[in-house]
This record gives C-alpha cells, sequence and structure tokens, in this order.
C-alpha cells in the first residue's frame, strides 16, 4: 500500500483586512484543478506582526506569500533579496522561497502586462496612464521595462504622481511625463493604449471616469485595473467608441498565475481560476 502524504504545503498572504481578499479563493481553486496538495491561507498581519509573520514563515518551510497593504515597503526589509522590477519600484505584493531564500517580487505589474500581452505588445507604444498609486506605480515600472516609447501619468495631485515620473524617467528608458489631469481630460492622438489604475468604479460600476469620451477611438487598447465589478463605466463606454477593452479580472487572475509559477514551477490554468472568481462576483 502505498504511503499517504498528509502534509501540504504552504502558501498564503498577509495583509489587514485580509477577509475582503478573493485570492485565496482563485489561487485554492488552481490547486484542485491541478491536484496538487498545497494550501492558501490568508492572515490577517497588523503592521507590528509582519517581522513575525514572516519569521513564522521561514519556521514552517513556507513556499511563499503574497504581501498586500499595508506590507509592500515594509516587508523588504525582513527578505534576502528582490526581483528586477521589485527592486526598481521599491514594493513586494510575493515572497518566493528560493533555496531558503526569500526573494520578493511584484506580480501586480506583472500580471497587467501579461493580460495586455494577450491582446497587444505594448514594446514601441504610446500609452496614457491614468493614477499614480500603488498599481499605477507597478504597471507603470513593467510597461517601461516592455519598452514602451512613451508613458504620460495622468493625475490629480502633482505631488504624488511627481515621484513616479521621476523613478520611470531615472531608472528605466521609457520617456515619461506628467499632465494634471484636467476636466475632462482629452486622451491625445495617437495614443495606442490607455489604462484607467485609479481606483475610480471600484464597487460603484458606472462611475465615470472623468475622460472626454470622443477622444477614445478605434484601434485603441483601453484597460482598467477594477476587479469588482469588472464591467466598469470606462470600459462600456469605451468599448462604445470601438476599442478593444480588457477588464480588471484578467490582470488578478494572471498575477495568481504567475504566483502559482513562482512558488510550484507549474503553469496553472487561468480558466478555472476566472470561473472561481466570476462565481463569486456575481453572488
Amino acid at each position: 500500500m502505498a504511503a499517504r502524504d498528509f502534509t501540504s504545503e504552504l502558501v498564503g498572504s498577509f495583509s489587514e483586512g485580509s477577509n475582503g481578499n478573493p485570492t485565496v479563493a482563485m489561487i485554492e481553486a488552481a490547486f484542485r484543478h491541478h491536484g496538487l496538495n498545497w494550501r492558501y491561507i490568508n492572515c490577517e498581519v497588523p503592521p507590528e506582526k509582519l517581522a513575525d509573520a514572516v519569521k513564522g514563515a521561514r519556521a514552517m518551510g513556507w513556499k511563499g506569500f503574497n504581501l498586500s497593504i499595508p506590507h509592500k515597503v515594509e516587508v523588504i526589509q525582513y527578505l534576502d533579496g528582490l526581483g528586477e522590477s521589485a527592486a526598481i519600484m521599491g514594493a513586494v505584493n510575493c515572497a518566493v522561497n528560493r533555496n531558503g531564500k526569500l526573494i520578493g517580487e511584484n506580480t501586480d505589474g506583472k500580471g497587467f502586462l501579461k493580460s495586455l500581452m494577450e491582446v497587444v505588445d505594448p514594446r514601441g507604444k504610446r500609452i496614457v496612464m491614468f493614477g499614480a498609486g500603488g498599481a499605477a506605480r507597478a504597471i507603470g515600472v513593467e510597461l517601461a521595462l516592455a519598452g514602451a516609447k512613451s508613458l504620460t501619468i495622468v493625475n490629480r495631485s502633482v505631488s504624488r504622481a511627481e515621484p513616479l515620473v521621476k523613478l520611470l524617467n531615472e531608472k528605466t528608458k521609457t520617456p515619461t511625463e506628467l499632465v494634471v489631469w484636467p476636466q475632462p481630460y482629452r486622451v491625445p492622438e495617437g495614443t495606442d493604449i490607455v489604462v484607467n489604475a485609479t481606483s475610480i468604479g471600484l464597487a460603484n460600476g458606472n462611475q465615470p471616469l472623468d475622460v472626454d469620451i470622443s477622444t477614445l477611438r478605434p484601434g485603441m487598447v483601453v484597460a482598467d485595473v477594477i476587479v469588482d465589478p469588472p464591467d466598469t463605466r470606462f470600459l462600456r463606454d469605451a468599448k462604445a467608441q470601438g476599442c478593444t477593452t480588457i477588464d480588471g479580472l484578467g490582470m488578478l487572475i494572471n498575477q495568481g498565475v504567475i504566483g502559482v509559477k513562482y512558488w510550484t514551477g507549474i503553469d496553472a490554468d487561468p480558466g478555472a481560476m476566472r470561473t472561481e472568481l466570476e462565481a463569486i462576483f456575481a453572488s
């Protein structure tokens, strides 16, 4: 009789507000789909307990873990190294156990890039992005590393956007400019890709983005990072203008695909993850 293995490989997430994070359902759906004896544990970790949480993961031999707000920067001091894009942006959302060393990666931008690449390669493209927060930072770095021709960051707060523009201009080869968000913003002719990396539309899919919709043209690719609901007003407006659209679910799912690859070495089926998330958001 073959021996049975009652020890699961462990990964998980450290965050505050962990009860609102659907990543656990998405990742465990992938584990079930591929017949892996792995578990993803969603952990509520306040800032003062982060160091202990990382030590605990090391002690228990975790294969890695995700980081969410407010730990993406603070965790760096407890890790053994950083991947290229995580080092540039100074933020980690995925730690990977590589031969006993915890290496920090950032799959936020990578998930978006993978989703975008299914539609268009950003190399040589002119890109407009709304927002300058954590999602915009991660996406901007990955787009620049992928060879975007130019980036325009549109944001209402100059003080928040300037560090991102400076980072991209100093640490990547993609020229980046800041535009203080006028009302409404007119997307310049010649723009190839438009990205909403703000929280506008979150939990209210009918909230419009302050954009002159008539300046969205057929041939443009328009993407939104909002997951709930994935069908935002901005994407509906863009689709009505003849644009190709990409919803935020693709970014989240591809973050999961990349994370599972980092931890397990397998190429997870994104369909299993999307089915699980669509069922959650539908309810």
